[in-house]
C-alpha cells in the first residue's frame, strides 16, 4: 500500500500544474465551506447567547393563570415553591433566575412604543453582567425602585438618556388600566431583533405595575451547567411537578406569548404550567439560521458539482496519457485491484492535502474577520442579533466538512479508475498517446 502512496505522490508531483489548479480548486471550495460553517455556528451562538439572556432560559418553569375561563395571563403563582422543586430535582443548574413577563406601552414626552417588559433581580442575573454591553449608565443600579434598562435603538426613538422618566402603561390581569414612572438607569447597545422591543425593570416594579403579589413571577429560567442535559432534565422536571400534583400542559413548540389564544379557549381556571426550552422559545427565528445553513449546502453542492467534473477530467486525461505505463504495470503481474486503487489514492492523496489546506485558510479568515469586529448593516443586525459579524469555530462541523470533500473526491474518482484497471495489458501497451 505505501508504494501506492508512492507512485500517487510522484504522478501528482510529475503533472505539477494540473495538480496546483485542481488541488486550487478543492482548496478554495473547502476555504468557502470552512468559512461558512464558521459564520453559522456564529450565527447560532449569538441567537443562543441573545435568546438566553433577554428572553429565555435553557428550561423553563412557566405557565398561565386563569382567574375565569376566557381570560389568562402569563403568571406562575408561589414560584418559590417551584424553586425549590427544580433545586431538588435536578443536578447540573448552573443558576435560576425568576423573570416577570408583561406588555405596555413605554411612553416619553415626545414619542412611545409597545414594549415587551421583562422583571429581574439584576442581583441574581450572571448572564446579563457577561452578556449586556452598556453605552451609558449602570447594570446594577437596577436593583433600585422604578428604574428601567432600554436599548440604543429604543432610546434614540423616544429621545431620551440616562436619568430621564418613562411612564409604563399597560392593563392588568384584573381588566384595570395602571400606570408606572421609571426612571432609565441603563442604555444597552443594541442585540438585533430580540433587543427591538425587550426592556427590563426591577421585579417589584412589575409587581407594582400589574398589582401582583411578591410570590407571583412570570417564569422560573433555568440555567444548566451542560445544555446536551435538557431533554434528559425536561423529563425529569415533568415527573417531579407531576408528582407534587401540578397541572402541567401539552409539550408545544411554541413561545408563550403564542399560547394565549389557545389557553383563552380552554375550559379550566387556576394554575396551569408549561415547560418549555431555549428551542421552544425562539422556534420563530429558526429561519435565520436554517436560511445560513441552506445557502451553505446550496453553495457546497455548486462547488462540489464542479470540483467533480474537474477530477473526473483530470483522472481520464492522466489514464490516456498512462495507458501505456498501465500496460506495462499489468503485464508484470499488477492486479486490476491495486490499478484502480492506485488513481483512486491519488485522487484521495490530493483532496486530503487540498482540504487541510483550505480549511486552514478558512479558519485564519474567520479567525481575522471575528477579530476585526466588522460592522454589519442595519437590516441585517435586526436578523443576525449582533452589532459585527461572529464567527465561530466548531470542530466536529469543519472536520465533518472536511470529510464531504475528501471523499466526494476519492467517490469520483472510482468511475474512470475502473475504466483504468479494465484495461488489457497488450491493448495497452501497444497504445500511441
Amino acid at each position: 500500500m505505501s508504494q501506492l502512496f508512492l507512485i500517487a505522490w510522484r504522478n501528482l508531483v510529475q503533472h505539477g500544474k494540473r495538480t496546483l489548479l485542481l488541488g486550487g480548486a478543492i482548496a478554495g471550495v473547502t476555504t468557502l465551506l470552512v468559512f461558512l460553517l464558521c459564520l453559522s455556528s456564529g450565527v447560532h451562538a449569538t441567537m443562543l447567547e441573545s435568546a438566553t439572556t433577554l428572553m429565555t432560559g435553557h428550561i423553563n418553569v412557566a405557565g398561565f393563570y386563569k382567574v375565569t375561563a376566557g381570560q389568562s395571563a402569563p403568571l406562575v403563582t408561589q414560584y418559590q415553591k417551584l424553586e425549590s422543586i427544580v433545586r431538588k430535582t435536578l443536578t447540573d443548574i448552573d443558576y435560576i433566575s425568576a423573570r416577570g413577563r408583561g406588555w405596555a406601552r413605554l411612553v416619553s414626552e415626545t414619542s412611545s412604543m409597545q414594549v415587551a417588559i421583562g422583571g429581574i433581580d439584576i442581583d441574581k442575573e450572571p448572564g446579563f453582567h457577561r452578556v449586556i454591553k452598556l453605552q451609558s449608565g449602570k447594570l446594577d443600579d437596577l436593583n433600585q425602585p422604578n428604574t428601567v434598562l432600554i436599548f440604543a435603538e429604543q432610546a434614540k426613538k423616544l429621545d431620551v438618556k440616562v436619568g430621564d422618566s418613562l411612564i409604563l402603561s399597560t392593563l392588568t390581569p384584573r381588566g384595570v388600566n395602571n400606570t408606572l414612572d421609571v426612571r432609565v438607569v441603563a442604555i444597552a447597545a443594541d442585540m438585533g431583533i430580540l433587543s427591538a422591543w425587550n426592556i427590563f425593570i426591577p421585579t417589584a416594579a412589575l409587581n407594582q405595575l400589574y398589582q401582583l403579589n411578591p410570590d407571583t413571577t412570570g417564569a422560573l429560567q433555568v440555567y444548566l451547567k451542560d445544555m446536551k442535559r435538557i431533554p434528559q432534565d425536561m423529563e425529569l422536571l415533568r415527573k417531579a411537578l407531576s408528582a407534587e400534583g401540578y397541572p402541567i400542559m401539552d409539550p408545544e413548540s411554541k413561545p408563550f406569548w403564542q399560547k394565549t389564544e389557545s389557553v383563552n379557549r380552554e375550559d379550566w381556571t387556576g394554575q396551569k404550567l408549561d415547560l418549555t426550552t431555549w428551542d421552544d422559545e425562539i422556534s420563530f427565528f429558526h429561519w435565520t439560521t436554517s436560511a445560513v445553513d441552506g445557502l451553505t449546502y446550496i453553495l457546497t453542492m455548486v462547488l462540489l458539482i464542479i470540483i467533480a467534473i474537474g477530477i473526473m477530467n483530470s483522472i481520464w486525461i492522466a489514464i490516456r496519457e498512462r495507458t501505456r505505463e498501465i500496460g506495462t504495470l499489468r503485464a508484470i503481474g499488477m492486479q486490476r485491484r491495486r490499478v484502480l486503487a492506485m488513481f483512486v489514492i491519488e485522487a484521495f492523496s490530493l483532496g486530503l492535502f487540498s482540504t487541510v489546506v483550505g480549511c486552514a485558510i478558512g479558519l485564519l479568515l474567520s479567525s481575522a474577520l471575528n477579530a476585526a469586529h466588522i460592522p454589519v448593516p442595519e437590516m441585517a443586525r435586526f436578523f443576525l442579533m449582533s452589532n459585527t459579524l461572529k464567527f465561530t469555530v466548531e470542530m466536529n462541523r469543519v472536520f465533518g466538512g472536511m470529510a464531504v470533500i475528501v471523499g466526494s473526491t476519492t467517490l469520483i474518482a472510482i468511475l474512470p479508475s475502473t475504466h483504468a484497471a479494465r484495461l488489457k495489458p497488450i491493448t495497452a501497451m501497444q497504445h500511441i498517446g
